[in-house]
């Protein structure tokens, strides 16, 4: 089974409701979404609820309700169940229809249509957490951090992330217009977007000035581990003074190659993540210490686009290596959800865990915080700047 985080958060693909953080069906690898079910409750410890209140209020509504002939039982059930994850508060707990499950495994297994971004919640609101480079949402000039407060003409303080994901991702062709509220911005701004064949960027790099080499890593996919070690050979070939690892706006994915990477940098059988299973049970995850990047000296970038699998990287590498962090606050994105199938083809998707650094910090609460926090501008952006770029090479050189 394959270990896979979601990375808060949503990718608007044609059929990728959950994004790259959720992983179904069977493999040979754990995925951090797939994980053995838990229980808080002793064995029989009684559950203090009266279950009657639920029948007393079907039942009223089967008496009472004034077209109760057109009453659709199994809608009904689907709704209670619905009602019942929507009252833990955590919007990556949720329920799915048949249809809709279908859907959700149809899409994570086939090619992808939308806009191109990951969607999470952010303090009770919409957030675009990443647009894809060279997707249409980045083109349009969707940004990280983004409030979505409409699409098209439906308003999302009251949607769920599921139902959000659903009237943005389409097919290719055809459009859709987000109103999007942004820090930078005095007033409210429609951007359009146009769907297209969604493509998923992995990793590219060049040297810089001083010969300090600048990794983009903007995925932990399937294949990233193999990339990345690609990466490293051609990178050590060019014998750097430094890199500058850039986690930007990457939204996360594989668990596994989160700590894959984390091992070209640290020592084997360093801590890298907990698995934090909020009843005191805990599973460690270290590094195989391939250490060829070990001692070279390296800065990281984070954004408030980074999450999940990037949010892990860069706490393991701080925490055990001491490296600095240049940028923005990460997003947050560090629960573990787990998929169960239910009768009907219905089925639950729930959070069952959450990531501490090897330092203790629980990232879903609090994410990561940079070393050296740097913002980025309006300005900046239209003057083709990076500031945040800028500092992490100026550092290595001194």
């Amino acid at each position: 089974m394959k270990k896979y985080i979601s990375i808060p958060v949503y990718l608007i693909v044609l059929g990728l409701v959950f994004g790259l953080g959720f992983f179904i069906g069977e493999s040979n690898q754990p995925s951090i979404e797939k994980i053995n079910s838990l229980s808080n409750k002793e064995p029989g410890q009684e559950i203090k609820a009266d279950f009657s209140l639920f029948w007393d209020a079907w039942r009223l509504i089967e008496q009472k309700y004034v077209n109760r002939s057109d009453l659709d039982n199994q809608k009904m059930i689907y709704g209670a169940i619905s009602g019942l994850l929507s009252s833990l508060d955590d919007p990556y707990s949720v329920f799915m229809e048949p249809e809709d499950s279908k859907k959700f495994i149809d899409d994570i297994k086939g090619s992808f249509e939308g806009i191109g971004a990951e969607i999470g919640i952010r303090q009770g609101i919409l957030t675009v957490i990443t647009p894809l480079e060279g997707n249409p949402a980045k083109k349009a000039g969707l940004r990280a951090g983004d409030k979505v407060l409409k699409v098209d003409d439906t308003i999302t303080s009251d949607l769920t992330i599921d139902e959000a994901v659903s009237l943005i991702r389409g097919e290719r062709g055809t459009s859709v217009t987000l109103l999007i509220a942004r820090d930078e911005l005095d007033e409210t701004k429609e951007i359009e977007i146009i769907r297209d064949v969604i493509q998923v960027p992995i990793i590219n790099w060049e040297l810089k000035e001083n010969d300090i080499a600048y990794i983009q890593f903007y995925h932990f996919t399937e294949s990233s581990a193999t990339q990345f070690r690609k990466t490293v050979g051609d990178v050590l070939q060019s014998n750097p003074n430094g890199i500058v690892l850039d986690l930007r706006n990457n939204p996360g994915g594989y668990l596994e190659v989160a700590i894959d990477v984390a091992s070209w940098f640290l020592p084997k059988r360093e801590l890298v993540v907990i698995e934090d299973y909020g009843n005191g049970d805990q599973i460690e995850h270290l590094s195989k210490g391939y250490e060829a990047l070990e001692n070279t000296p390296t800065i990281v970038l984070i954004n408030q686009g980074s999450a999940s699998a990037s949010e892990i990287l860069a706490g393991a590498l701080r925490d055990i290596k001491g490296i600095q962090i240049v940028g923005k606050k990460s997003f947050g994105k560090g629960s573990v959800q787990q998929l169960e199938k239910l009768r009907g083809d219905s089925s639950i998707k729930i959070t069952v865990a959450k990531w501490l650094t090897p330092s203790g910090v629980c990232i879903a609460d609090e994410g990561i915080m940079p070393d050296v926090e740097i913002e980025v501008t309006e300005e900046d952006i239209q003057e083709m700047r990076d500031p945040q770029l800028e500092k992490a090479l100026e550092m290595l050189k001194e």
